[in-house]
């Protein structure tokens, strides 16, 4: 089935700007995630906005999308060449007329291992203010039967009688511009250089074995949903005594209940009865940090946004927290009693329907006059 274009994903125009990519992606994230969406195509819609999210806020990545499609966002288009298979036989024809020769690699050579990628799902409240955890993630490690061999305790392994253990075989061509020699990896050692005459049953002579590991990792204050951690050291075990690989720990958010976060700010929205809003109030209010009171001054307006310093998230890299903004929303009852009607029209005619605004201006009065042409 052929993708669906990011930008519908979305929900946006094609000249959407990064706050709306964004803002649109967090919408669809609190919808579809795994953890809230238990419909069973929630996974996939999740998975599909997310894969747009990270193509159209890639400036580099959104120019390709947007000149090649969905193969420019892969690096298939002409700006990534996708390999070398791309040029057909371009790896012969460069062997063939150098020999190879800056291309050769001793197969016995040390090798850093290959890097990991796990993805962890922290709450709300744990990207915040971080934690210490340990993750189990599966990796391969040197055999400890045959200590990295491949060969059967006891035995050894033989250097390749047909490629004298370098790996490749040297075939001779002639072509217009002479004779030269064209390198193959060698088919009999896959290039390794050693034939195994008694494999270890325990790697079954890879000399590697899949194992699951613990490991410890701390989660800073403040990282934010798709920033990642590396954690050196623990890829996949290195090869012919090379370095280990890294680990990278991918992490991503579960949208909260109350709380927006937009960088180091919290968003969140407070209803207010409008006696509370006219008359003014002090109410407590939650924050990530606990609760604090929130003075209401008496004319408050709905849309009216508080500010509580420091009460955001402390800065990943150590600059200080950021502030929580409190959007005051104020809610009109929909059922009243009799008496509560009768008290609402006496305060009517008593002139309480002459709105004023956060000036004491007359909002009606200069309604009127907007339609008089004053």
């Amino acid at each position: 089935m052929s993708k669906r274009d990011y930008y519908e994903v979305l929900g946006l125009g094609k000249d959407a700007s990064k706050e709306e990519i964004r803002k649109a992606y967090r919408k669809l994230a609190r919808k579809y995630h795994p953890d809230v969406n238990k419909e069973p195509d929630a996974e996939g819609k999740f998975k599909e906005a997310k894969e747009a999210y990270e193509t159209l806020s890639n400036e580099q990545k959104r120019a390709q999308y947007d000149q090649f499609g969905h193969a420019g966002a892969q690096g298939q288009g002409f700006g990534g060449f996708g390999g070398a298979q791309d040029f057909g036989g371009f790896g012969d024809i460069f062997d063939m007329f150098f020999g190879g020769g800056g291309r050769t690699q001793d197969p016995n050579a040390p090798r850093q291992g290959a890097d990991l990628q796990y993805t962890m799902v922290l709450e709300f409240e744990e990207a915040v203010f971080g934690k210490e955890t340990e993750i189990t993630i599966p990796k391969e490690e040197e055999c400890d039967t045959c200590h990295g061999s491949g060969a059967k305790p006891g035995t050894k392994t033989k250097t390749c009688s047909h490629c004298h253990g370098t790996g490749q075989l040297n075939t001779e061509q002639n072509t217009p511009f002479g004779r030269v020699v064209n390198k193959r990896v060698c088919h009999h050692c896959n290039g390794s250089g050693k034939i195994i005459p008694d494999k270890c049953s325990t790697c079954s002579g890879t000399g590697r074995v899949k194992k699951h590991k613990k490991i410890s990792i701390t989660i800073p204050a403040g990282i934010d949903d798709g920033q990642q951690i590396r954690v050196s050291g623990k890829g996949e075990a290195g090869i012919n005594g090379g370095p280990p690989g890294d680990l990278y720990v991918v992490v991503q958010i579960k949208p909260h209940d109350f709380f927006e976060r937009e960088g180091d700010n919290i968003f969140c929205e407070v209803p207010l009865t409008y006696t509370q809003a006219a008359l003014g109030d002090e109410i407590e209010v939650p924050t990530v940090h606990g609760k604090v009171m929130l003075k209401i001054p008496a004319g408050t307006q709905t849309g009216k946004v508080f500010r509580l310093r420091g009460k955001g998230v402390p800065n990943v890299r150590g600059y200080g927290t950021g502030d929580q903004h409190i959007h005051i929303r104020i809610v009109t009852p929909t059922h009243l009693t009799e008496r509560q009607k009768e008290l609402l029209r006496e305060f009517n005619e008593i002139g309480g329907h002459d709105a004023t605004d956060e000036q004491g201006g007359s909002f009606f009065q200069r309604f009127k006059k907007a339609f008089k042409g004053e």
